[in-house]
């Protein structure tokens, strides 16, 4: 059974640092959500999560780690071990060695290129280090900052997935673009090879 290996030592580039999701990160979780009440949508998720939500997830993630079902990291800044953004890695492939990530920065953040180091920082850490070949950025096609930081981070932009999900409860109309209701999704990718070199 494949696992992610213990992050002991956190990914940095002196700028930025990319480290294991830790409880004490929930209070600037919880803030971020509050200060961009769409967050939640562009993450994929009817409603924000509760402090009892995160929580459990703090209590799971070492057991999703070792399981290798999931990893959520954390984005600081500078020296400041403040929470200010994350990526999730999720829809963990082994048997193809692929995972989607999911990731935000707080709204006061923003616009600094915090997201494109630490997509940097973890794609290579999650190829060249975790055992995983492909890495997917999943996001709404008028999502242009989360394509731009792809971009900017390597990832390589394949198109849009039509119609790739069923909406829902409370996804507003405009992020679902199509007559049918569903929601098409931009989708990037980063394997072996582009951070190889």
């Amino acid at each position: 059974m494949a696992s992610f290996p213990d992050l002991q030592v956190p990914l940095s580039d002196g700028t930025v640092t990319v480290r294991r999701t830790a409880e004490r990160d929930i209070p600037e979780i919880l803030i971020a959500y509050q200060d961009d009440p769409v967050l939640h949508l562009r993450m994929g998720t009817p409603r924000p999560p509760s402090g009892a939500e995160l929580g459990r997830r703090a209590e799971r993630a070492e057991h999703d780690r070792v399981a290798g079902h999931a990893l959520s990291l954390s984005i600081v800044e500078g020296d400041d071990d403040v929470c200010v953004g994350q990526i999730d890695v999720h829809r963990v492939d082994w048997d193809n060695a692929r995972a989607e990530l999911g990731v935000w920065v707080s709204a006061s953040r923003r616009g600094r290129g915090l997201a494109r180091r630490a997509l940097v920082l973890a794609g290579s850490w999650l190829l060249l280090d975790a055992g995983l070949r492909r890495l997917e950025l999943l996001t709404q096609p008028d999502n242009q900052a989360m394509i731009g930081a792809g971009r900017a981070a390597g990832f390589q932009f394949e198109g849009v997935l039509r119609g790739y999900f069923r909406p829902f409860p409370g996804l507003p109309r405009y992020l679902q673009r199509r007559s049918d209701g569903r929601v098409d999704m931009a989708v990037l990718s980063l394997v072996e090879r582009d951070v190889r070199g």
